[in-house]
């Protein structure tokens, strides 16, 4: 009974739910063919984590995002 958890950032960026429903298809039959997992016991959640509350290298993805930005503005 695997179980796979696939952590996003939310916000304007969060994958739509077409996105969504791909990645529990594809995640599903990767471990089926991979793993010979079944997959009616197979469980992939999608979490949405707020960026402020996603960081890297010492910063939040919002601050990340936010230079980013600017570096492009100039």
């Amino acid at each position: 009974m695997p179980y796979v958890n696939i952590k996003v950032t939310g916000g304007s960026e969060a994958p739509t739910v077409e996105q969504k429903q791909e990645l529990i298809r594809e995640v599903t039959q990767l471990l089926a063919r991979v793993l010979n997992k079944n997959p009616a016991t197979t469980f992939v959640i999608i979490e949405e984590v707020d960026m402020d509350n996603w960081g890297v290298g010492g910063e939040s993805t919002t601050v990340r995002r936010q230079k980013a930005k600017a570096q492009q503005l100039t």
